[in-house]
């Protein structure tokens, strides 16, 4: 027993991800795993079987949520104050996208159900496998290239392959209909943006998902807090009574709170999440403190206070 075990040592695949298949172990020769596997251990080809934890979920929605802001930044930035034809792209916007989300889902494996299964994330190096082919002898490289994330990595393209479909097939029908208010060259500029962002969006996913997967709650608490102080400094917004002037400025207020609240418990994770739910209490606080704040840094005040003063 001792000479077997001793003899399976010897024989164990070189590097973090090279494997050998489970159906031919001792025959088989050590290489990339298939698709959906990773190895374990003992350097053999494991099938992911996993279902994704929280925060798992909670990057997938990071990544899916990215496009659909763009949409909705894009049409109001195109649509101009005097159309009416914002809210219905909003509406086709967060249909193609959760649309796509579902049929993502569905073609993944288990097909046809709204759920996936996964292998696990150990480490950061398991998103850039390609970066980690060993050479036994120094001459030889032995490639074993995988998706140790399965299906992390891919399910981002396959998401954003949808959209770009759905985006396609619906928007322009719709935009050609109810944008009469815009010109013939302003019509398609929404559109025409979402041409240039999602290419960006695939290679950022392909070069930085990793880094992406490990960052992506301070990201989202920090541009949101940014895009807030950006959006109520350029609607003049100084005090309450400015804040509730507009249904549409509430909306704005209330999606950036949903935004912290996401942060914090992506942050949290599954294991603290309880502890860090009192958290949650201070997602309206950068919004109160800019309006609390606001009259004392109106530029006008501080001028005239330093003409008099000079």
């Amino acid at each position: 027993m001792q000479k077997m075990f001793s003899n399976m040592s010897v024989k164990l695949c070189p590097g973090l991800y090279c494997g050998r298949p489970r159906l031919n172990l001792t025959e088989g020769e050590c290489g990339v795993c298939p698709r959906g596997e990773r190895t374990d251990g003992q350097k053999i080809c494991r099938m992911c079987v996993e279902s994704p934890e929280l925060y798992d979920w909670l990057y997938l929605g990071f990544m899916a949520l990215l496009p659909l802001v763009l949409h909705w930044f894009f049409i109001e930035w195109y649509s101009g104050k005097k159309s009416s034809s914002a809210l219905f792209q909003h509406i086709t916007a967060l249909f193609e996208c959760s649309a796509a989300a579902i049929v993502t889902l569905l073609v993944n494996d288990p097909v046809g159900m709204l759920s996936i299964r996964s292998c696990k994330v150990q480490m950061l190096s398991d998103w850039y496998t390609m970066l980690y082919n060993p050479s036994p002898d120094y001459v030889t490289t032995l490639h074993c290239t995988q998706e140790a994330v399965y299906p992390l990595y891919t399910i981002v393209f396959i998401y954003y392959a949808f959209c770009l479909v759905f985006m396609m097939m619906l928007r322009p029908l719709l935009v050609k209909k109810i944008a009469c208010g815009l010109g013939k060259s302003d019509r398609f500029k929404s559109i025409y943006a979402a041409l240039y962002f999602f290419p960006i969006l695939t290679v950022l996913q392909a070069v930085g998902g990793g880094l992406l997967y490990y960052a992506f709650p301070y990201i989202i608490l920090v541009l949101s807090l940014v895009t807030l102080a950006v959006y109520m400094s350029a609607s003049e917004i100084q005090s309450f009574r400015n804040l509730v002037a507009k249904k549409k400025r509430l909306v704005v207020l209330f999606s950036h709170w949903l935004l912290h609240a996401y942060g914090i418990i992506s942050i949290s994770r599954l294991d603290k999440l309880e502890q860090d739910l009192p958290l949650l209490a201070l997602v309206p606080t950068p919004a109160l403190f800019y309006l609390l704040t606001a009259k004392f840094t109106e530029p006008n005040r501080i001028l005239s206070e330093g003409g008099n003063g000079h």
